[in-house]
């Protein structure tokens, strides 16, 4: 199924570390309220790679919120990435790891003295359904130097190990153990990040996919989350999805607890607690077999208060200005995987593929997307799953109402990204695939890779110029809250369906991205969850 230059799985179900450095010159010793720590400088640019933010979640530790780090003893070698929290291979692309002690940090600070006093920060997390990816697989210097930002890239607990949800946890954070991990990440960044030229007050935090999620969560939890970050990027999820409430997600915590012979309620905790990491990573590939978001965070502790939904729709969220946006054949990455998986799409099979999809809807929406002539019909399922499907997280009109409800409240910045050309995300299924979900991640990390094995492909000749125009737009975000500050192509602030800038080498602009995905069409069959 490989071909070298043709892999960047979908950072919702990446996973893996990069390629090893060669070798560079060491950068200044840093102090930190943890220790002092030595990096790398290479090409422009201080990285420090393998930075301790918690103490390992191991022992009793294990299915416990975070503890922060103490102080290391001597000078912390912080060259070198550490190992991603534990996940299996996936999709046989990706690198697993068994190894609980991951809660590390990257930083990427341009070599150059700042011109105008402490960088803004910029702190991503990664993408992966939260059961998988890595801090590490993110080549941040070319955002860093391009961008004059401190960037970071942050590890979290995944899976059963991070957004597992049973009765025996406790209460208050249960189900969401992993947005603990960013949070204490982020404390850390705020306590420490002056001392590598980054701003503590000016801190935007950004992510992909399950990233993404996890920053429409941070948003939606501001009694926890307020004065973390002061701007959010949400790049390819509706924040507005419904997830398990905590008694509807304890059920799979009971099964994978059953599973391995953990299902006494008395001695569940402690008996969980001594399993080892595979056996659990086992159980969890089991139980969550068919269910893409069997790991995503449960809704009701203090981590996760309430729904998004809710909260955005009320504005009880954190307010800070936010760019916000997907790419517009998000879904046909899933509908190549069924077709190369033998699951063929055609006109024949069309029917019967919208009706498991879309149960007693199906009639209305092949009526309202009929076939167009010359149009394979995989590619023309993923582009109307794309416009919506029920209950999966990344359709553009669940998107878009993301927009709609968090203006009313804060600034935001709509895109779309649109390039049919961007570098493959998979060998080709045999239909035009497009601008996939992940498709725009080397755009801002070029040459980004999904295992150690592998360097990414760099993007076309032709959309070179977009990936610059893209780092220029985050970074000014990231700089003074308006992704078009200082720059000749506006980007209108989003009031209303005409505001969405398209991201492509070949137009621009705003457009009408609601009518484009017939959104209003959607929102009459699904008023609930597209209000």
């Amino acid at each position: 199924m490989i071909r070298p230059r043709l892999i960047l799985l979908a950072a919702l179900l990446a996973c893996g570390v990069p390629l090893g450095v060669a070798a560079a010159d060491p950068a200044p010793v840093v102090a930190t309220d943890t220790g002092p720590l030595r990096g790398l400088l290479a090409d422009g640019v201080r990285e420090y790679r393998g930075i301790p933010f918690a103490l390992p979640p191991v022992g009793e530790r294990r299915f416990a919120p975070p503890v922060a780090q103490t102080r290391w003893g001597g000078t912390l070698n912080a060259t070198r990435a550490r190992s991603p929290c534990p996940q299996v291979v996936r999709y046989g692309q990706t690198d697993a790891s068994d190894d609980e002690d991951c809660l590390y940090l990257n930083i990427a600070v341009p070599a150059a003295p700042a011109a105008h006093g402490p960088r803004p920060v910029l702190v991503w997390i990664h993408g992966g359904a939260y059961v998988g990816g890595s801090a590490d697989i993110y080549p941040l210097a070319y955002l860093a130097r391009r961008g004059d930002l401190v960037v970071v890239s942050i590890n979290y607990r995944l899976g059963v190990f991070g957004f597992m949800t049973h009765p025996a946890f406790e209460a208050d954070h249960n189900g969401a153990l992993g947005l603990e991990d960013q949070r204490e990440a982020l404390r850390w960044i705020r306590r420490n990040i002056r001392a590598f030229g980054g701003d503590p007050q000016n801190v935007t935090l950004a992510g992909e996919s399950a990233g993404a999620a996890s920053v429409c969560l941070q948003l939606a939890a501001p009694r926890e989350a307020s004065g973390l970050f002061q701007k959010a990027i949400i790049q390819s999820l509706g924040c507005t999805v419904r997830l398990r409430t905590q008694a509807e997600a304890g059920a799979t915590g009971r099964a994978v607890a059953a599973r391995v012979g953990c299902d006494d309620a008395a001695t569940a905790l402690a008996c969980l607690r001594a399993k080892p990491v595979n056996e659990l990573l086992q159980a969890q590939v089991a139980v969550g077999a068919g269910d893409a978001r069997a790991f995503a965070p449960s809704v009701g502790s203090i981590s996760t208060p309430r729904p998004a939904l809710e909260a955005f729709a009320s504005g009880d969220i954190v307010r800070v200005p936010i760019l916000n946006g997907g790419n517009r054949d998000e879904m046909r990455l899933y509908v190549g995987y069924e077709v190369a998986g033998g699951k063929p799409v055609t006109a024949a099979t069309l029917p019967e593929r919208l009706s498991a999809l879309y149960g007693g809807q199906a009639a209305k929406v092949a009526a309202e997307y009929p076939l167009p002539a010359g149009m394979a019909p995989p590619a023309w399922l993923g582009r109307i799953e794309s416009d919506y499907l029920p209950g999966a997280p990344l359709a553009n009109c669940l998107i878009l109402t993301t927009a709609r409800l968090a203006a009313r409240h804060v600034p935001v910045y709509e895109y779309e990204f649109t390039d049919p050309d961007a570098p493959p995300v998979m060998p080709d299924p045999g239909f035009e695939m497009g601008a996939v979900h992940s498709a725009e991640l080397p755009y801002l990390f070029p040459h980004i890779s999904y295992n150690h094995r592998i360097d990414g492909p760099d993007v076309p000749a032709t959309s070179r110029a977009l990936s610059e125009r893209m780092v220029a737009y985050w970074s000014a975000f990231a700089h003074t809250g308006r992704p078009d500050a200082g720059h000749d192509r506006p980007w209108p602030r989003y009031q209303g369906d005409g505001d969405v800038l398209r991201l492509d080498p070949r137009e621009g602009g705003a457009f009408n991205a609601w009518g484009t995905h017939h959104c209003a069409f959607w929102q009459s069959l699904y008023p609930d969850a597209l209000p």
